[in-house]
This record gives structure tokens, C-alpha cells and sequence, in this order.
């Protein structure tokens, strides 16, 4: 919605022989920044509050949930078609070569990169050192080896040598003795070889290395104070691969169909490596469901792809590999059935090495007493010296810490199947103990090997305990997935874990099977969602009208479809047709549901988020606390759509100013998105979105910067590169460059919002006016002023046509355009436009608003510059005592009242009082702002003109150079605050006497005078006639 930006620059004028022009001494706040985001979840939908597109399954009108289902496809009959576009690791790791000499052409080359690819499928190939840096800090959570030639290495490996993911170096060099003499001071250095096949030898054992350790672990979710009530909660990674498990192994598989599709993926992956194709040639031919386990532990592509989907939660190689994961898991339980009578009810203990990262080793050393998951199949042994031999190398990492897990197994406890594989294992001679997927432990003893930081050994106990509140949760999420068929279930968790486009393919497939209205609605209903989801909410509409002709009932599924809609014309900005929709929707609901049905919540929730659309928050509020209410008394509380109420409240706060408020309900928020999602959830990016604006309100721009980069990389991962979210994301990145002083940074982010609006939301959306709004302010605050009245004007057009009469937006351009007038000497008409923003402020915002202070500043500044000294101070002194309740302590909008009452003073001639608050409000601006922000330039001149006025002639020149040397960095070279300083220093070396300097600093300021201003402008009749006394003198 609206976020604070400090940004209109006013100035004032004195005669030069009274004291300096002081043209741009009094600053005052104003522009107001919508922004709009998307939040995806089963009930509710957020835009920065969240408002929300269902996607559903249909039950029947019997059934006492309200919605019903027809008989769906067999599960055996839908499939996808492979993945069209290549993946850039089919590994969990990739190797990158950097050799000045590397060229593709020569055969040499080609033989080498044929036996690398033989070890490692991803093969990145650099000629240049900054090269291979520039790419690992690109992919800096991918595990990496590196060769490096020895010309390169020196100035290659202190550069990345720290890097946590570089997992091992090799240099490939004749010069062998010289490299190892300096190379003994690395230790991810590997060895120093002349011969290609000794790389690749040493390769293999860190690729195995590496296939240890990147296992996927769920940790006890801690805060920062870990509580008896938080031990069993495990994380969301292990929620949605324990959903994904369930319905793949529900399903039944046409096992030739699948192997055909997995086959040409993996043909398509594995293009360029010789090795991996005959294997997959021998897969298609000979696969059999009963070598499931052979298959997997001969460590090819299928245990290194299975692992890396499982890890990354891949969803189109977890789907192709559905077979695969459904046939391991049967083979392990059918030998753990047949073992388990030779296990005499004994406990007995196996072994496991391997390194976590030392922040995933910190969750472990919190997780003490409480639980962990191991969310893939877990391959363990009895041998404890080859484990341990696992966990001293990984140790040797210092980015790592080397684990031996000393695993107590209980085989009376009911709990993940296991069995000893060695005789159905493709190496027949190990004693490896093999687990299904998500093996959960009860952490025991943690402690220290040999007093060696980076060695531990780490006690874990089979459990069959499970957390109450994650099972709630689970099984909450899982329903709300849920379907007839597998196929079903399965589309409807690709769009939970955020996988819309194969969660469409899927549905797509689905609505070719035999027609069935029942399935048909809530396929073209959850297509609608997706379409919602991605931005294309003309496309998402068309979806749920066919909903709606398929069923005018039952009344519960024309409910869905009316909110549905209603919601995408929210987004579209149409907000008379969304609050006519979701009133539709809600009337239903109140006669078909049970007064606490989510469904209502859903209604509630909606209806509130178009009225904070439409700027009515106290009704926003009232209908937000309605749907949590209801999600408070029906839900696990943890789950995601309380998560959604809190934000919405949270961001009522916000709009109305009361910031700690805001904060505390986004944070609560956000702690129960960061126990329920995925880490690439959108819905965390709104959260660490609308964190960031609360920081940015509060002035805080350095922690809501950290924030809204939050945001943006988790929107660039998983939504397309025109959803408007990204948008949001851009916009509000450009508003802390624009607080910050960085305009062209700013403009360039703002500029990126705007083509992405252009491209997806109507002419007349109110995210257009937004972003021209923004531009404009760039525009203004680098002095472009025909620019931003453009600017400001387009806004203020959409926003006249499609928003109420009071709503705070149009008091935002009125504010805007009033800035802009006013720094082009139009005083009254400037007045007059900030006397309308005034009024829709009072009108529609509690008495200490923060943009009422605004308001009553820049009405201020306009009596100020008219001359009406006593209504300006009273109007100034309103905006310090709004600010002194609301904002901390070193707040630049503060500082911004203490200059602005000093400049009343200063015309007043009370220079000691001038002097003081233009003191206070250097003092906050040092504390608050970058060294080079445009403010301090003002400050500083300020407290120059005092000093000139109370005839203190040096250090009022100190002063003024202090200011212009600030303005010369940051401003344009025609702009007119340089014009302002050059004045007032020519006028200080005119008291000085020192007059040839005084014209060279008078002319200057003319020179951008004449260029910056109509030829009538009273600032250079005024400098004009400074040149010509000072001439005079001489």
C-alpha cells in the first residue's frame, strides 16, 4: 500500500544585502508509495494485506464440508511430458575448469572435458579468473570443485578460497614441485597434478564426499530461545517431501510409460556425457521394480538426481521419479518385513559420516533433546571406522564440521522401514543399512573428538515420536491437497509448494479424461488460481466464469467462483465489481456454512482487503479481525492463513502510522511462515516485504533495504519475470534508494516497476499511478520539474478515476503536484493543492498521522514563502509535535521540523533560537543518513546563513563549502541547490571584501539560473543585481 518517502525540497528567498539567499533551507515530506503484492495459500490472498483466490476441491452438496467431488481419472492413464528445456545441474554439485588455454575446437580439450564429464555431468568452463569468481558468487549455494591452471591459481584461489560451497581445488600444471610448495598453505587445495586422470580419480572420492553430505536435514524449528514448547516442531521441507512420499506411494504407476518419459529427460540432461548414456540405454532396457535398491546404490544418475529433487523439492523430476521413489521404498519395507524377526527385538547401532555447514551444525548443537529428519533415503552402516572416515575428511572444510552420527536403532519401535541391503546392493560387499525416506531421531549427546572444533560425534535415537501441532498441520495441508486420485493430490500440492506451471500442465492433462462436470469445476476453478497467482488475472477470470456456467449449484461452488472473481478484479484495481463479488460470495456462505467454516473467513478477509484498497481502514480492520476470529478457533497455530490475518492487521497499522503495532504483526507473521513454508515461499517474501516497508516508515532504510532484497530474490526464483509482484518488489527497492539519496538508482528501479505494470495491469490500475508517481518524485528531487508534473499528473488521472474522493492517494498527488508548483515559484497554487491533500488527511486519518504532519509542513512552507510568518510557525510546530509521538528519536523527518521552525526564526530574527534547531537537526541527519545525503548539504547552509547573520563571516564560509562540496557529488551540474550555495558564498566574500571571488561565485549560480529557470524568475533578477553592486565596489 503506502509507504512514507522524505523527498519535496522547498527553498526561500532574502535579499542579498540584508544576508545569502537561502533558496532551499525549509524541506518537507511527502510522497506516499502504494505497493502490491500477491500471497498464495488455500484460503486467503494477499496484497500487501492479503486477499485471496481459492484453489478447491468440489465435495458434494451432502457433505458436511460444504463441496464435493465426481468420480476421477485413473490414476494410471495421466502423464507429463518431459521437461522441454535442459536443467543446469542434474548433480549435487558442478565443476568448473579456468585454464587461459581452454578452446572447445582443439582435441586435446575435447578428450579432457569428456573424462571430467564422465565424473561430473555440469562442466563450467572459464578463461579468465574473474570469470570463475563472478560465477561462484552468482551460484553460491551450489557445491563446487574447481581445476585451475597453474598460471591462474596464485590470483584464482585467495579469492575464493573461504567460499563455504567450494567444496575441493585441483590444479592442472607440469610444474609440480613449484605448486606445492605454496599450495601446502590451502587446505581445499586437493593436489597438484600434470595428468588429467588423477583429477579425475581424486574427483570421484570428493564427489562421493559430497553425495554424503548433501542430504536433506530437517531441524527442530528454534527461536532464539529454544523452549520446551518448540522441540518437536520439524520444518516445512519435511512436511511437503512427507506429502509428496504420501501421494506418490498412494498411486499406482504404469511403470513402461513412466521409464519412457524419465528416459528422454535424463537422454536430454545427460547430452554430452557418453558414460551416463549408456547407463540410462541399460535402464530403459533391464529396470525391473525388484533391483529398485541396485539401481539406487549404484550412485549413477538416478541416487544423484533423486537426491538433489528431494533436496531442492524438484517437482518435475520428483513426479518422473514417482516410480522409482514408490518401488525403493517397497523393496526396503518387504526386507525390513522379512529381517526384522533376526533383529530379537535387540536395539543395535549403525553409523554415519558426513559434514554439515557450520550454521546447519549451530540448529543441530539447539536441537539437543528435541528432533531430526533425514528427508531422503538414508544410507547408513555398521563399519564406524568407514563413517568416521567420512567425518574426519569433511572436517578438513573450514566452512564445515565433520559429523559421525552414532544411530541407536530400536527395531520394536514402530517407525521408517530399514533393512541391510548387502545382498540386493550394487556393491554386494558393504554392511549398509538402507532407510526410507524421513527416518526421524531423538538428538542425544553432542560432543567433541579429540578436542577438535570441526570433529563431533553425535548421538541420535530412532523415535517413533512425532510433534502434535506439525501432525495437525500436516494433515490440515494435506486435505486441503486432497482428491480421489493421486493425480489430483498431486496438482493440488504443486500449487501449495508454489510449482504452477506443473500443477497446469497436470490439470490440463486431467481435463482431456472423460468428462466429468464435477472434476471439470474444479479444474477450471484451480487453473483459475494459477492464472490469479502468475498475474494474469484477465486469463484467471476466464477460468472462473466457466466454473460458474458449469455450476450455478450448488450455492457453496458459486460461492467460490463469485470470490474468485471478486478477487481478480481487486487486483485489476476494479474495486466496485470485486466488493459486489465477494458480498455475493459472503451472502452464500452465511446460508449454506456453519457460522465458523473457514469459507467465511475467506469472505471476511476479502471484503477487507478492497476496502483497504479503498482506503477505508477502520472497516478494513473490522472485517480482518471478523475472518481471524474464525481462523483462530478452527485452525493449528501455525498454520499459514493466520499467518495471512496477522499480516493483513499488521498492515492496517502500518497505513494508519501506528509502526510498532505493524511491526509486531508482520514479525508474528512471519515466525509462522517460517515454520509452515517452504524457504522460497512467496508468501515469506511478503512477509520480508512488508517488514521491509515498516523499517522504511520508521527511517530505518539499511534493515528495510535487507528486507525488500529478501523479497526480490525469492520473487525472481519462482514467479515470472512480468508478474507484478516482481514489480512491487522493484518499486519498493527504488523507494530506499530514494530516501537514501541515490536517484539514479531509484529511477532505474522505479522504471523496471512501471514496464512491468505497462505490460500486465490495465490502463487505469492504480500500481500505474503508483510508479508515475515515484518517477516523478526522482524527477523533482534532481530538479526536472516539467518531468515530474508530467508525472505527477498522469497519477493523479487514474487515480481521479478510480478511486474514492477521500482516498489518502489523491491526497498523495495533491501533495506531489503542490512540490512541484512550489519549486517553481507558484506559491498559491501550490497552497492550494496541499490544502486539498490536507483535507482528505483529516478526513480519513487519526490525528497523529505522520502525513498529516507532512501536510501541516508543506502548508507551512507556503506561508513561510508568502511571508505569513506566524501561520507557518504554527503550522510547523503542529508537524514537530506529531512527529516528537510518532517517530524515534533520530528520525529525518525530525530534523526536517527542528530546520523548518529555524528558518521562521531565522526571518524572525531570533538567530540564537534559528541556530539552535537548525543544530538539533544536523545532529539528527549525521546519526540517521549516508555521509554524501542531500540533506546534510542543507543543514550545513542553514547553519551558515546564522553564522552569517550573526557576522561570524569564517565559519559561515566554512559551512557553505562543507554544503557545496556535498551538492557537487550527488547533484546534476545544472541543478538549482548548486546555484544556491555558489550564491551564498559569493556573498560571503562580498562581506569579506573579497570581491573578484564573490562575482566568480555569483556567476556561476547565474549561469544555472538562466538554464534552470523562465527568464522572469525573481531568483535572478536577484542574482543579477548581486553581480552588479559587487562590480561596483571593485
Amino acid at each position: 500500500m503506502s509507504a512514507q518517502q522524505s523527498k519535496d525540497s522547498f527553498g526561500s528567498v532574502s535579499s542579498s544585502d540584508q544576508g545569502p539567499s537561502q533558496w532551499e533551507f525549509p524541506w518537507g515530506t511527502g510522497t506516499l508509495l502504494r505497493e502490491k503484492i500477491s500471497e498464495w495459500g488455500h484460503w486467503l490472498q494477499n496484497t500487501i494485506r492479503w486477499t485471496k483466490s481459492f484453489f478447491v476441491d468440489v465435495h458434494p452438496p451432502s457433505n458436511t464440508s460444504g463441496y464435493a467431488t465426481g468420480s476421477g481419472a485413473s490414476d494410471t492413464t495421466v502423464t507429463t511430458a518431459p521437461t522441454s528445456t535442459r536443467q543446469r545441474m542434474a548433480q549435487n554439485y558442478l565443476l568448473i575448469w579456468v585454464d587461459e588455454s581452454i578452446d572447445e575446437t582443439n582435441e586435446d580439450c575435447q578428450n579432457t572435458l569428456t573424462q571430467l564429464r564422465n565424473v561430473v555431468n555440469d562442466v563450467i568452463m572459464c578463461t579468465q579468473s574473474d570469470e570463475c569468481i563472478a560465477f561462484l558468487d552468482k551460484h553460491n549455494d551450489e557445491n563446487v570443485f574447481v581445476i585451475t591452471s597453474g598460471l591462474l591459481a596464485q590470483h584464482l584461489i585467495p579469492e575464493i578460497h573461504d567460499m563455504p560451497k567450494l567444496a575441493a581445488i585441483f590444479i592442472f600444471s607440469d610444474n609440480i614441485c613449484y605448486h606445492q610448495q605454496w599450495a601446502k598453505d590451502w587446505k581445499k587445495i586437493k593436489g597438484v597434478h600434470n595428468d588429467i586422470k588423477d583429477i579425475c580419480d581424486a574427483l570421484k572420492r570428493g564427489v562421493k564426499q559430497v553425495n554424503q553430505d548433501s542430504i536433506p536435514i530437517s531441524f527442530v524449528t528454534t527461536t532464539e530461545v529454544v523452549s520446551s514448547e518448540n522441540l518437536n516442531q520439524l520444518e516445512p521441507s519435511y512436511m511437503y517431501t512427507q506429502i509428496f512420499k504420501e501421494i506418490l506411494l498412494g498411486m499406482e504407476h504404469n511403470h513402461e510409460q513412466a521409464i519412457n518419459i524419465l528416459t528422454v529427460c535424463w537422454r536430454n540432461l545427460y547430452s554430452d556425457n557418453k558414460s551416463q548414456l549408456v547407463i540410462i540405454d541399460e535402464f530403459e532396457r533391464n529396470y525391473r521394480r525388484e533391483q529398485a535398491i541396485w539401481w539406487y546404490t549404484r550412485q549413477c544418475f538416478t541416487y544423484e538426481m533423486l537426491n538433489r529433487a528431494l533436496r531442492t523439492l524438484d517437482a518435475d523430476t520428483i513426479i518422473n521419479m514417482g516410480f522409482f521413489i514408490h518401488d525403493l521404498h517397497h523393496q526396503i519395507n518387504q526386507l525390513h518385513l522379512q529381517q526384522l524377526p533376526t533383529y530379537d527385538s535387540k536395539p543395535f547401532t549403525v553409523y554415519r559420516g558426513q559434514s554439515l555447514l557450520k550454521s546447519d551444525f549451530d540448529k543441530l548443537n539447539k536441537t539437543k533433546g528435541g528432533l531430526m529428519s533425514f528427508n531422503n533415503f538414508l544410507s547408513t552402516t555398521n563399519d564406524q571406522n568407514v563413517s568416521f572416515m567420512y567425518a574426519e575428511s569433511a572436517s578438513e572444510n573450514l566452512a564445515m564440521v565433520g559429523i559421525l552420527f552414532i544411530m541407536t536403532i530400536n527395531p520394536r519401535v514402530a517407525s521408517t522401514p530399514f533393512a541391510s541391503i548387502k545382498e540386493v546392493s550394487y556393491f554386494n560387499t558393504e554392511g549398509e543399512i538402507l532407510f526410507s525416506m524421513h527416518t526421524v531421531f531423538r538428538v542425544g549427546t553432542i560432543k567433541k573428538v579429540d578436542n577438535n572444533d570441526q570433529l563431533y560425534e553425535v548421538e541420535l535415537q530412532l523415535t517413533a515420536d512425532d510433534d502434535e501441532q506439525l501432525r495437525q498441520l500436516t494433515k490440515c495441508i494435506s486435505e486441503e491437497s486432497g482428491g480421489n486420485t493421486g493425480w489430483k493430490r498431486l496438482s493440488n500440492l504443486l500449487i501449495k509448494t508454489g510449482h504452477f506451471e506443473k500443477a497446469k500442465e497436470l490439470y490440463d492433462v486431467l481435463l482431456k479424461q472423460p468428462l466429468n462436470e464435477s472434476n471439470n469445476v474444479l479444474y477450471y476453478n484451480n487453473l483459475g488460481y494459477i492464472k490469479y497467482c502468475q498475474g494474469n488475472y484477465e486469463q484467471a477470470i476466464k477460468y472462473y466464469e466457466k466454473t460458474r456456467e458449469i455450476f450455478e449449484k450448488p450455492p457453496p461452488v458459486l460461492g467460490i467462483s463469485y470470490n474468485n472473481i471478486g478477487e481478480a478484479h481487486s487486483q485489476m484495481g476494479e474495486y466496485s465489481k470485486a466488493l459486489s463479488f465477494h458480498e455475493n460470495a459472503l451472502e452464500i456462505g452465511e446460508k449454506t456454512l456453519p457460522a465458523n467454516h473457514p469459507g467465511l473467513a475467506t469472505s471476511y478477509n476479502n471484503i477487507g482487503g478492497v476496502y483497504h484498497d479503498m482506503g477505508e481502514y477502520s472497516k478494513a480492520l473490522s472485517f480482518y479481525e471478523k475472518a481471524y476470529e474464525i481462523f483462530e478457533k478452527t485452525l493449528p497455530a501455525n498454520h499459514p492463513s493466520l499467518a495471512t490475518t496477522y499480516n493483513n492487521i499488521g498492515e492496517v497499522y502500518r497505513q494508519k502510522g501506528e509502526y510498532s503495532k505493524a511491526l509486531s504483526f508482520h514479525e508474528k507473521a512471519l515466525g509462522i511462515r517460517e515454520k509452515s513454508l517452504l524457504a522460497n515461499h512467496p508468501s515469506l517474501a511478503n512477509s520480508y516485504n512488508n517488514i521491509g516497508s515498516v523499517y522504511n516508515n520508521m527511517g530505518e532504510h539499511s534493515k528495510a533495504l535487507s528486507f525488500y532484497d529478501k523479497t526480490r530474490e525469492i520473487f525472481e526464483k519462482t514467479l515470472p519475470a512480468d508478474h507484478p509482484s516482481l514489480a512491487m518488489s522493484h518499486n519498493n527497492i527504488g523507494l530506499i534508494y530514494a530516501n537514501m539519496g541515490e536517484h539514479s538508482k531509484a529511477l532505474s528501479f522505479f522504471e523496471k516497476a512501471l514496464g512491468i505494470y505497462e505490460k500486465t495491469l490495465p490502463a487505469n490500475h492504480p500500481s500505474l499511478a503508483m510508479s508515475y508517481n515515484n518517477i516523478g518524485s526522482v524527477y523533482h528531487n534532481m530538479g526536472d520539474y516539467s518531468t515530474a508534473l508530467s508525472s505527477f499528473e498522469k497519477a493523479l488521472g487514474i487515480y481521479e478515476k478510480t478511486l474514492p474522493a477521500n482516498h489518502p492517494d489523491l491526497a498523495i498527488s495533491y501533495n506531489n503536484i503542490g512540490g512541484v508548483y512550489h519549486n517553481m515559484g507558484d506559491y498559491s497554487t501550490a497552497l492550494s493543492f496541499f490544502e486539498k491533500a490536507l483535507g482528505i488527511y483529516e478526513k480519513t486519518l487519526p490525528a497523529n498521522h505522520p502525513s498529516l504532519a507532512t501536510s501541516y509542513n508543506n502548508i507551512g512552507l507556503m506561508y513561510y514563502k508568502m511571508g505569513e510568518h506566524s501561520k507557518a510557525l504554527s503550522f510547523y510546530e503542529k508537524s514537530l509535535g506529531i512527529y516528537e509521538k510518532t517517530l524515534p528519536a533520530n528520525h529525518p523527518s525530525l530534523a526536517i521540523s527542528c530546520n523548518n521552525i529555524g528558518c521562521v526564526y531565522a526571518l524572525m530574527r531570533e538567530y540564537s533560537k534559528a541556530l539552535s534547531f537548525y543544530e538539533k537537526a544536523l545532529g539528527i541527519q549525521e546519526k540517521a543518513l549516508p555521509a554524501n545525503y542531500p540533506l546534510l548539504a542543507m543543514s550545513y547552509n542553514n547553519i551558515a546563513v546564522m553564522h552569517y547573520n550573526m557576522r561570524e563571516y569564517l565559519k559561515a564560509l566554512s559551512f557553505y563549502e562543507k554544503a557545496l562540496g556535498l551538492q557537487e557529488k550527488t547533484l546534476p551540474e545544472n541543478h538549482l541547490d548548486l546555484a544556491t550555495s555558489y550564491n551564498n558564498i559569493g556573498t560571503v566574500y562580498d562581506k569579506m571584501g573579497e570581491y573578484l571571488k564573490a562575482i566568480s561565485y555569483y556567476e556561476r549560480a547565474l549561469n544555472i539560473l538562466n538554464i534552470s529557470l523562465p527568464p522572469n524568475h525573481p531568483h535572478i533578477k536577484t542574482t543579477t543585481e548581486s553581480v552588479e553592486i559587487v562590480k561596483k565596489k571593485l
